[in-house]
């Protein structure tokens, strides 16, 4: 029988990844209406047509890979 333990290790991580980011996600969606820029930007993609929505963040996304970038950059940093 093989050993499991790399693979507990592996889902207890990322279970606690997901975690952080659902609390990252209910925070960010309770500052969605205070902070009216998120979302809003203006290469963000947003279609309409009668009932039918598209609703695209190309510029947040590529905001927030950014921002993200540098913040790990400077923890990884050796």
């Amino acid at each position: 029988m093989p050993d499991l333990g790399g693979v507990g290790k592996l889902l207890i991580g990322f279970g606690v990844v997901m975690l952080i980011l659902g609390g990252i996600f209910l925070l960010l969606g309770n500052l969605s209406g205070k902070v009216p820029w998120i979302g809003r930007l203006p290469g963000d993609i947003y279609i309409e047509r009668g009932s039918w929505r598209f609703y695209f963040p190309l510029a947040t996304s590529i905001l927030v890979s950014i921002v993200l970038t540098l913040i790990f950059s400077l923890f990884t940093r050796r």
